[in-house]
């Protein structure tokens, strides 16, 4: 670790080779004469406040000899000339270089022992706004963006409690990217904040290129053939606050307008933040659909293979999902292909401007789907299936859980198609051992609080309580020595 030294030449020459000064354009410095002795500042472009600190500078250069004399520290210097509220003093030659390119303006005074660090910063990013992907009906429309220090300003706006804790940390061997565990720690699950912060700071990589996603791939245990998602993203500040006060940590990575909130189980993808918008009962009732739907997504299609795939396996009473019409091609390749279709127009949709996508998408289908019926490649029954399906899987919020439900889905129709009743069987309790052995990220266990059971908390995942209950519990904890 190479120490700032008393040379002022020395110190210049060094912190320019590191800092890329005339290599990179957009490493600012400049040379000041503060009360007749040299002075530099580095900073990078785009990350300081050029008015704060032109304002400063015009301080500084006011400065006259007798102001400074008998100044050796720059700890001194900080105290009387600097008015940043985050100003701090190194001797740390890697710290200093790593500081400027978190955002830190750089001073280097001759004469002065240490080098001072200050928070200027002015990051380029977009205003907060509605989040995209959380739709919000009622409430406050507000939303996380890329930059950290505005995401914890929004949760601390909701949640004005001393207990609440935001633990920075470094991740990163080259980007040293910013992270930070959110939570309140008299009512965290201490244990579980012990093992998640071990680790963050036991992770060995060299940058999150990918935001939380690459934190949420190094951190995740290594199940390459687990399609569940072990991590629940939100972008919505209203989410994230409540989550915290159940007791939940909220990890925010910097570059990302999504947070992660920890622990997550399977059954926290049943929940969603506009059900507490509702009456207690039509919340209930959402989350019952919710459930009943999604869990429709994964069986619908094998079921009803498995039911006309053979003559006369019907009852009378469902003779309306007898057979469908021949067609030039098999059930299974039928519904497999459309599967596929399915996916094809989601991708386009995607990368298709914003003004053609909605149009694109319909037109596809409608187009897609006609001409397929007309040509007699698919059955009409097969296409109201799959649109059921297509439709379903937006039923939660979870991308990343309704692409290990589709997954699933087409194991277990090709498994059916395979062995018939014995493989939907075999599917289903195949499913069963799947989740059963996910391993969570940090937690009790991904089917918690069904295995292992706890009732309460179970109901109150199943059922919306009155937001009131909470409170009152919240007001009583708050008292309670």
């Amino acid at each position: 670790m190479e120490k700032i030294s008393n040379d002022y030449r020395e110190n210049v020459r060094v912190l320019d080779g590191l800092l890329g000064v005339g290599r990179s354009c957009d490493m600012v410095s400049r040379d000041y004469l503060i009360g007749g002795r040299r002075a530099r500042l580095w900073v990078v472009d785009g990350f300081g406040s050029d008015s704060i600190l032109e304002r400063m500078g015009a301080f500084w250069l006011t400065l006259k000899p007798e102001n400074v004399v008998g100044l050796t520290e720059m700890q001194d210097f900080l105290d009387r000339y600097i008015t940043f509220s985050e100003s701090n003093v190194t001797f740390d030659i890697s710290d200093a270089v790593t500081s400027v390119f978190l955002g830190k303006s750089l001073l280097a005074v001759e004469g002065l022992a240490g080098v001072a660090l200050m928070d200027a910063k002015g990051y380029p990013s977009r205003s907060v706004n509605e989040p995209p992907d959380g739709k919000v009906l009622r409430g406050s429309h507000d939303g996380f963006v890329e930059a950290v220090v505005p995401n914890m300003a929004l949760l601390r706006r909701r949640i004005r409690d001393p207990h609440l804790t935001m633990e920075g940390h470094k991740v990163g061997s080259r980007t040293h990217n910013d992270a930070v565990l959110c939570y309140l720690d008299d009512k965290v699950d201490q244990d579980l904040l012990r093992k998640l912060r071990g680790k963050l700071l036991g992770l060995d990589v060299r940058s999150l290129s990918m935001a939380q996603e690459s934190l949420a791939e190094a951190i995740r245990p290594k199940q390459w053939y687990n399609p569940f998602p072990k991590v629940r993203y939100t972008e919505r500040p209203d989410a994230a606050a409540a989550s915290i006060m159940e007791g939940s940590i909220v990890l925010m990575v910097d570059n990302s307008p999504s947070v992660m909130i920890l622990p997550t189980g399977f059954f926290d993808f049943t929940q969603e933040s506009n059900d507490y918008y509702f009456p207690p009962l039509v919340g209930t009732y959402l989350r019952v659909l919710r459930v009943t739907v999604f869990l429709l997504s994964l069986f619908i299609t094998p079921a009803w293979y498995l039911m006309v795939s053979e003559p006369n396996r019907l009852p009378g009473w469902l003779n309306f999902l007898s057979s469908p019409e021949p067609v030039s091609l098999s059930l299974l390749s039928q519904l497999l292909v459309v599967e596929f279709l399915i996916d094809v127009l989601k991708l386009a949709s995607l990368n298709t401007p914003d003004s053609l996508s909605n149009s694109f998408s319909m037109l596809g289908a409608l187009v897609l789907g006609d001409f397929a019926v007309q040509a007699g490649w698919l059955g009409p029954e097969v296409l109201v299936y799959m649109a059921f399906v297509s439709v379903a899987s937006f039923a939660q919020p979870s991308y990343e859980m309704g692409y290990a439900f589709k997954l699933l889905r087409v194991v277990l129709l090709l498994i059916t198609a395979l062995f018939d009743v014995w493989g939907f069987v075999l599917g289903c309790l195949g499913i069963l051992v799947l989740l059963a052995t996910t391993k969570p990220l940090v937690g009790k266990g991904y089917l918690y609080p069904l295995i292992p059971f706890n009732g309460k908390a179970l109901w109150r995942l199943i059922a919306r309580e009155p937001i009131s209950r909470g409170s009152r519990r919240l007001r009583t904890s708050q008292i309670t020595p």
